[in-house]
């Protein structure tokens, strides 16, 4: 890694943003594109463009800010004394002179990162690899956080007038009102954007169809942890306790979800179920129609967000003969309980990170259980390999300064560290790999790009292992491969070779994407304008329909990992926040 002196970074840090500033000003097309390298990327979130956007490309990108900031008027750019000071950095096999600055637009305070080549910090023009710029705030509407906070006069100085408990219950019943964005899903993503939307003053409801707060993650099968570790993992405003587990078990999980939605005042309807909405363009609104306890309401809210998943509906391939097997048949969200089947027999269909986690329950709970896979997995061992991508979060920086960095990548240089985490994934996890060949087990070698892009592509294809490939491995749990089967039979299933026994058989194959309920929900005009939701576009480097306005005005998508919800939220909320405040979008 080339050294530079600590006085260069700051000076050439400092001449580039002054640079930047001058020719953005100017409009300067030509002079702005000489601050970039010709393949370089930009990421804006709302600052420029209104909306989560990647360009690539100096020329592209100096048009395309020099258009923008027509509207954005963007000035005062200087490195941001709140962030960490310029210093060097590997950022997916770059060394770069990672830059942390703050600006103001027309109508934001805003922040961002510039990466700049550090071979060209002694010339006359550094130039940069990626620019990331983001709204932190909006001029008037900002979050009533730190000094900011209600002071509480309104209930707390009254005596005869309703305490904050009465107007909170009478808020959430919302018998005078509709809410200004109704949330559909109760998870980490509902509650990540409905605390994100109640701190910018946006009328938020959250419904989810199970009896209680947590439920989503309370009713999942008996031994079930999660697979990454808690320090990457909070909701935002309310970061785990330091004394949390490494890896968090569901209970727990579930009860912290009853916690934030108390502490964070969030409106939350359980046992709701949504049953679909249309648009009324003249009231420039939805009329959704939802079941509440057996009674159906409609309501009228400017905006949905649809935060079901990036997988919501069971998915189960057509199998020859399955009406005609006698034991019990279900798909891996609806296992619960291992007990009643102690001393009996088990099949597992799949070998994602639910088949094995179910298929290892099962086996530690006396059953035998055989697993039959359907197309090669990727297998990634929990520790050290399943935890590359984190390590960022155990450098001793900030929490949101760690977001920031983590949003900031652009996707081509995203995609590449996870190409170079993934070979070292393999290398690690070599003996443990060779174990499941020796057995027949088919491991997906083919993705390159690593179990990270499985999920933001497919919402699935791997297995972090905790134990399970090792059982696997050693013969303890036995494997089959689903392209033997004949058909399914009374007591069990017929392959090739012989009938396989079974009492009890578990579908974990997998869910549909959140478009398939886009067309029953909402009709097939609007599951037209919407597209696909989830996986990556190429054209526009950003994940499809997720986290941005849709091709459908008003609805709007949020899914993914504790990190992913946590991060993202804040821009959506911001888009919506514009939307409702009338601040126009530059592009």
């Amino acid at each position: 890694m080339m050294v530079v002196e600590e006085s260069l970074q700051n000076v050439a840090a400092a001449r580039w943003l002054e640079s930047f500033s001058a020719t953005l000003a100017q409009g300067n097309r030509q002079a702005l594109s000489a601050l970039f390298h010709a393949d370089s990327h930009w990421r804006d979130m709302v600052t420029f463009t209104g909306r989560i956007a990647t360009l690539s490309g100096g020329a592209d990108i100096a048009s395309q800010l020099a258009t923008a900031n027509r509207v954005s008027q963007a000035r005062a750019f200087a490195i941001d004394p709140q962030r960490s000071a310029p210093a060097q950095a590997s950022r997916a096999g770059y060394t770069v002179l990672e830059v942390f600055f703050k600006f103001e637009t027309a109508t934001a305070s805003a922040r961002g990162i510039v990466r700049l080549d550090p071979a060209t910090l002694e010339g006359d023009a550094p130039k940069a690899w990626t620019l990331f710029t983001e709204v932190d705030e909006f001029k008037g509407h900002e979050e009533a956080i730190g000094r900011r906070r209600p002071k509480g006069e309104v209930y707390s100085r009254d005596f005869s007038g309703p305490n904050w408990l009465d107007r909170r219950v009478s808020s959430s019943r919302y018998e005078d009102r509709d809410p200004t964005v109704l949330v559909v899903g109760g998870g980490q993503a509902g509650l990540s954007i409905a605390a994100r939307l109640r701190q910018l003053e946006v009328d938020a409801l959250v419904i989810d169809r199970l009896g209680r707060v947590g439920d989503n993650w309370r009713l999942r099968y008996h031994a079930l942890t999660l697979h990454n570790q808690v320090y990457a993992n909070h909701l935002p405003y309310m970061p785990f306790p330091p004394n949390f587990p490494t890896y968090l078990p569901k209970d727990k999980l579930a009860s912290w979800f009853e916690a934030y939605v108390d502490a964070m005042e969030i409106n939350y309807w359980t046992r709701t179920e949504f049953l679909g909405a249309e648009r009324d363009e003249a009231n420039d609104c939805w009329v959704a129609r939802i079941r509440r306890d057996g009674v159906e309401r409609t309501l009228r809210p400017r905006h949905l967000i649809m935060a079901t998943g990036a997988s919501d509906t069971p998915q189960l391939p057509k199998v020859n003969g399955l009406s005609d097997f006698r034991g019990l048949a279900v798909h891996s969200s609806r296992y619960e309980d291992p007990t009643p089947w102690k001393g009996r027999h088990a099949v597992v269909i799949g070998t994602g990170t639910s088949a094995h986690d179910i298929a290892q329950d099962l086996h530690s709970n006396g059953v035998s259980v055989t697993m039959v896979q359907r197309s090669p997995t990727l297998i990634v061992s929990v520790e050290p390999a399943g935890q590359l991508p984190y390590t960022l979060y155990h450098e001793g920086r900030s929490l949101d300064e760690c977001d920031q960095i983590a949003a900031s990548m652009p996707l081509a240089w995203f995609e590449k560290l996870h190409r170079m985490l993934a070979v070292q994934a393999r290398e690690l996890d070599r003996d443990l790999i060779d174990g499941l060949k020796r057995v027949g087990f088919q491991i997906n070698e083919e993705d390159e790009t690593g179990w990270q892009f499985m999920y933001l592509n497919r919402g699935g294809g791997y297995y972090f292992n905790v134990g399970c490939s090792n059982l696997i491995a050693e013969g303890k749990i036995s494997l089959r491969q689903y392209a033997d089967i004949e058909r399914f039979v009374p007591d069990g299933i017929q392959f090739r070779d012989g009938l396989l026994p079974a009492d009890l058989i578990v579908f974990a194959t997998g869910y549909l994407g959140p478009e398939h309920l886009v067309g029953q929900l909402f009709g097939s005009e609007v599951a037209a304008r919407v597209g696909r939701v989830w996986g990556i576009n190429p054209q526009t480097q950003e994940l499809n329909s997720v986290f941005n306005q849709t091709g459908q005005r008003g609805l709007w998508f949020i899914a993914g990992s504790f990190a992913q919800c946590r991060i993202m939220s804040k821009y959506l909320a911001l888009q919506v926040k514009a939307a409702e405040a009338g601040i126009a979008a530059s592009l």
